[in-house]
C-alpha cells in the first residue's frame, strides 16, 4: 500500500508576512510545496491530502491543486476552530487555531493508510522523502509504530537570525526518547551552534544533533490516540486563548505511556525555509543550484 502525504497548509506566515505557501521561489516560479510534492511522488507516495482554511479554498484550488492534476490524486480537508469533539464548544473569542495536531485530526475521515505529515512552507529534500517513504512501506504488526525524520541541526540553520527547533534525544535503537523545543538557536561568532537553556546557561549543539522539522510518519491509529489526548487538552485548556495542541505534545505523551515508539530516521537532506524575509534570496539561490545540478527538471508539473 502506498503511503499518503499530508500537508499542513492552514497557517499564515506571521513573521514572514503573506502566504508563504504561494510564494514563487523556484526558477520557473515553483513554490516550496511543489518540491515536496515532486519529491513525494518520486519517493513512492500515492496520494496527497492538504489541510487548509475554508476561506482559502478557491485560491488554493486555482493556484495550487490544478497543477498536480494528472500527477497524483489530491484531496483537501479544512481546519477551523469550531471543529471540536462532541460535547465541546469553541469559545466565541477564540481566533487562534488549535495547533498542528488538531490539523492532523482533520484528515481522520480521508486517510486510511500510513501517512507522512509535513509543513507546507518547508523544503525537506529528496532524501528525506525517500527515507520516510521506505519506512512507511515496511510491515507493522502493532499500534503506535511511528517514525520521524531527524534532520541534523547543522543542516537546518539560517544566517539571518535565531530559530526554534525540537531537539531530539534517542535511545540505543534510534527510538525517540524526548523532544525539547529550544528557542533562539543561532550561530555564535566562531561558527558553533548554541542556545540558552531554561537556566540561562549557554549550551552548544553538535551540528549532527537530530532535530524535528515536523516530518512525521504515522499510521491511522494515531487519529484515535489524538482524539483521546485532544479531549484531555480541552478539559484543561479549552478557555486558554493561546493554548495549542501540538504534534510533539501528543507524541511525547504516547512515548512516555509506552503506547508508541517513534523511530528517528537520519537524513543528509538540507532543510531550508523562509523563516525571515531576509531568507528569501538564499532560498531562491539554493533552488536555482538544485535545478542547475539536475536534481529537479525545469518543468516539474
Amino acid at each position: 500500500m502506498k503511503p499518503t502525504l499530508y500537508v499542513l497548509a492552514a497557517g499564515m506566515g506571521s513573521r514572514y508576512g503573506g502566504l508563504k505557501q504561494l510564494d514563487p521561489l523556484g526558477p520557473q516560479g515553483q513554490t516550496i510545496m511543489d518540491y515536496s510534492i515532486y519529491d513525494a511522488i518520486r519517493a513512492g507516495f500515492g496520494k496527497v491530502v492538504f489541510v487548509i482554511r475554508k476561506d482559502f479554498e478557491q485560491d488554493f484550488r486555482d493556484k495550487i491543486l490544478s497543477k498536480y492534476e494528472g500527477h497524483i490524486p489530491v484531496e483537501v480537508v479544512f481546519q477551523s476552530t469550531d471543529k471540536l469533539p462532541e460535547g465541546y464548544t469553541c469559545p466565541p473569542d477564540r481566533t487562534k487555531p488549535w495547533g498542528t495536531n488538531h490539523a492532523v485530526m482533520m484528515a481522520s475521515d480521508v486517510i486510511k493508510e500510513p501517512f507522512a505529515v509535513i509543513n507546507a512552507d518547508d523544503f525537506y529534500g529528496r532524501d528525506a522523502f525517500e527515507v520516510m517513504a521506505r519506512d512507511l512501506m515496511r510491515p507493522r504488526d502493532h499500534k503506535g509504530d511511528y517514525s520521524m525524520v531527524g534532520f541534523r541541526v547543522g543542516n537546518t540553520m539560517t544566517e539571518n537570525g535565531s530559530v526554534s527547533r525540537g531537539v531530539c534525544s534517542t535511545d540505543a535503537d534510534s527510538n525517540l526518547t524526548t523532544v525539547v523545543e529550544r528557542t533562539a538557536i543561532a550561530y555564535d561568532p566562531d561558527g558553533s551552534i548554541a542556545f540558552t537553556d531554561e537556566n540561562g546557561d549557554k549550551q552548544t549543539l553538535d551540528p549532527a544533533t537530530p532535530v524535528s522539522m515536523n516530518l512525521w510518519g504515522f499510521t491511522p491509529d494515531y487519529f484515535d490516540f489524538s482524539d483521546r489526548e485532544f479531549r484531555k487538552f480541552l478539559d484543561k485548556d479549552l478557555n486558554t486563548p493561546k493554548a495549542e495542541f501540538f504534534i510533539p505534545l501528543v507524541v511525547d505523551t504516547l512515548i512516555h505511556s509506552g503506547e508508541a515508539t517513534v523511530k528517528v530516521l537520519d537524513t543528509d537532506s538540507r532543510w531550508f525555509g523562509v523563516t525571515y524575509a531576509a531568507d528569501r534570496p538564499g532560498v531562491v539561490a539554493k533552488l536555482a543550484e538544485l535545478h542547475a545540478a539536475g536534481v529537479y527538471p525545469d518543468k516539474m508539473f
